[in-house]
This record gives C-alpha cells, structure tokens and sequence, in this order.
C-alpha cells in the first residue's frame, strides 16, 4: 500500500502558460484562479497563462501565481478523488500551498500573505544588494567552511540544502562571489549565479520576517488534517501555532529539503506526487533516492499518468 506525500514547488518554477491547460479543461481550476483575480484585484490568470515573462518573474507576482496555479492543479486532482495524502510538503513559497492542502490557511489568506511575503522579501535589500549561488559537488560541510571564509569579506550562507551536493548559498554580492570562487577551489563542480532579486533565506531577510510576522498574527491558523513537514527544522508541524512560527523562521533561515523529503522516507513515505508548475522537485528527489515513485502533476499529460498510477495501487 503507497504511503503517498503531496510536495509543491516554490518560487523559481514558474513560466508563461503554467496551469492553462487544466483551468480550459476543469471548472475546479478556474474557479481557483477567478478566486485569486479577486482577492488580489488584479488577473493573475493572465500573467500565469499570456505572461509577459518579465512580469511574472516579479516576486510580488511570482509568489501567488506559484500558490494559485499549485492550488489549482491541487483542485483537478482532488476531483478525481486523490484527497487526502499522508503527507504534504512544499519548497519555500510552496509550504504556503502545502498548509492549505492541508487545512491550516484559507486559500484566501494564503494569496494575501504570499502577496506581501513577496513585496517584503523583495524590499528587505536594496536592489543589487544581494544575490544567489547554486553551489554543485560540495558536501554541507564543505559548503559551511566555504562560506566562514568567505564572510571575512560580508554575508554569506547556507540557503537552501536542495538534496546531496546541491547547496544554495546566499547573501552580500561580493561575499556569494568569493564563496563561489572558493567554492571551486574546494573541487565544487560549478557554481551558478541565480537569477534572483534578492537573498532569501538569509539572515538579511530578518527586516521582511519581522514585517511578515505582523500579517501572520492576524490571520486565522488551524491545526493541520495531516502531517505537514516544516522547511526551516525538517520536523512535522504540530499545530496551527507552529504553522506561523515556521512561516516565519523559513523567511530568514535556510531551506532544508534533503532533510524534509528525508524525514518522509523515514516515516515510510513512498509515492511523491508534485503538484504545481515544473519538475524542481522531482529532479531533487531522484538525487535523494531513486527507491520511491515520483508523479509530477502540471498538464492533462502529467494528471493522466498520476491517476493511471494510483489507480492501480
């Protein structure tokens, strides 16, 4: 019997059409995105499925056209009945799809939070302030000794932990520079300058925690209707509570992923389902382990081998 886990993809998945072919198709779809065009006042669903790129790319508006494209495609699914995972999970801005899954926000709440999430996170460092690096073939380790180094000359740290030597690492430009330079000294592989506005999960994202806080305290919490695994401890989340403190830990705190999805391999989860834009995770976890079924759901194509799949279980 698969023990089946939900995880949804964060900012840095998005594209020009994303979510399109499902909302022509499923009124479950469409609803999600008229919801979003008038919670946030403005369509959404065209910037998701006409662009322009440019725009889309804005954090302000790559946030909650990632959360209501994956809560729309989350809708199709349940239609057919995939309700109720034993687990959800999501990559940064992709936790605030996986507490709605799992009963914590409102998607209502959700877009509004992920909307301000973005302007704060984009206003914490003035532009050109700061950056980040994916660092490939180094251990964590090696990628903690790099940055100490490297911060003798500003902030630089431990961002994102994607899965066995993928390392992001983030914080002042010169600071993510050398640590990169560094890095190769050390035998990485390649380090790669993303393209990104700013540099999250570091601890120069302390200013739009603190904003983010104040909007959380506001907002309806409840205790999750299944385990939800946190970004910033990789443990389950045990209430509504916690959810908000997570949320706001995960803005300035590193990502650690490899520990979440292993964390769900310990708990006998063995069926991953992605829903959202993009297949990020599903190459992440086929580094992890190649020992589970991943499922990837974003187009009718995707949908039609996930429901095949697990209707044969």
């Amino acid at each position: 019997m698969s023990k089946i886990a939900f995880l949804f993809p964060g900012q840095g998945s998005q594209y020009v059409g994303m979510g399109k072919e499902l909302t022509e198709k499923y009124s479950e779809a469409k609803e999600v995105f008229d919801t979003a065009d008038r919670v946030l006042g403005f369509p959404i669903s065209d910037l998701c499925f006409l662009g322009p790129k440019d725009k889309l790319t804005l954090t302000i508006n790559t946030q909650p056209a990632v959360l209501a494209t994956s809560i729309a495609i989350l809708k199709v699914v349940q239609s057919h009945g995939i309700n109720n995972p034993h687990f959800a999970a999501g990559h940064s801005l992709g936790e605030y799809s996986a507490l709605v899954t799992a009963g914590v926000l409102s998607f209502e709440d959700a877009l509004r939070l992920v909307r301000q999430r973005g302007q704060f996170m984009e206003e914490a460092v003035a532009a050109g302030g700061g950056t980040m690096a994916a660092i490939i073939g180094l251990s964590a380790d090696e990628i903690l000794e790099v940055c100490k180094k490297a911060q003798q000359i500003g902030i630089v740290e431990p961002a994102n932990y994607n899965c066995p030597g993928q390392v992001v690492i983030a914080g002042e430009i010169d600071a993510v520079e050398k640590a990169s330079q560094l890095s190769l000294e050390f035998g990485a592989k390649k380090a790669i300058k993303l393209c990104v506005s700013g540099p999250f999960h570091s601890s120069l994202m302390k200013g739009a925690a603190d904003r983010l806080k104040e909007k959380l305290l506001s907002t309806n919490f409840f205790d999750p209707q299944f385990g939800v695994i946190a970004n910033h401890n990789a443990q389950r989340i045990k209430d509504g509570q916690e959810a908000r403190r997570c949320l706001v830990a995960q803005v300035n705190h590193p990502v650690r992923w490899q520990d979440s999805m292993e964390e769900l391999l310990s708990r006998g989860v063995n069926t991953f389902v992605e829903i959202g834009p993009g297949k990020v995770l599903s190459g992440l976890m086929k580094k992890i382990t190649k020992d589970v079924t991943m499922l990837n759901v974003e187009n009718l194509e995707g949908l039609e081998k996930t429901l095949a799949h697990l209707r044969e279980e």
